[in-house]
């Protein structure tokens, strides 16, 4: 294995063998973020994973929103977001939605159990190189961050039209958002093929 990281920036290979837990490397030459070593990284994303996987299901379990504007009351769901768009005629809309706010988060997930997990006890495990692709291929299609975001701004809006309540699945979701982040923040790409790497040369 090689400590040698070649910077997406410049090109530019830069030697991080040498850094110490919780240090960062960035380029000499363009300044761009290289990688960060944390000594529990792994045990950091699983429990991140965990928690958000768990976030998740509540989310999908119970209410997110409901209005209430002239005697009048409608109840929203996460899951029944797809469902609407569909109804009203945008199939192509409800499965973006689905797919990038739910199906696709939810796979990043699981892929990141089956990878940490057997890199934190140090176990070599078949799917380890398959699942850290899917990851690092699928992590820009989550829109977790992009439909929370979205959800706030626009209550600001119909909060002066109608009365709103933020249902259990609401704070669920920001927490499950909140994990995703950190989830995959905490899961160096570097480090991560590093570990694989040295588990197929010991083993």
């Amino acid at each position: 294995m090689s400590d040698l990281i070649a910077c997406h920036g410049c090109d530019l290979l830069v030697d991080v063998g040498d850094l110490e837990n919780g240090s960062q490397a960035s380029c000499p030459r363009c300044g761009h973020f290289l990688t960060r070593y944390r000594r529990d990284a792994m045990n950091r994303v699983l429990a991140y994973a965990i928690a958000a996987i768990i976030l998740l299901v509540l989310a999908c379990s119970f209410s997110f929103l409901s209005f209430s504007a002239s005697g009048l009351e409608s109840v929203m769901t996460l899951r029944s977001a797809p469902g609407s768009l569909w109804r009203y005629g945008m199939p192509e809309l409800a499965i973006m939605v689905a797919a990038f706010i739910i199906y696709i988060p939810a796979l990043i997930l699981l892929l990141l159990v089956m990878i940490s997990a057997p890199l934190m006890f140090g176990k070599k495990a078949p799917w380890l190189r398959i699942a850290a692709r899917g990851v690092f291929t699928m992590k820009n299609w989550a829109m977790v961050e992009v439909f929370i975001i979205g959800v706030i701004v626009s209550l600001v809006k119909i909060a002066a039209m109608a009365t709103v309540v933020l249902g259990i699945s609401f704070w669920a979701y920001a927490g499950f958002s909140i994990c995703f982040a950190l989830a995959m923040v905490t899961l160096d790409r570097f480090q991560c093929w590093e570990m694989i790497e040295a588990l197929d040369v010991n083993q």
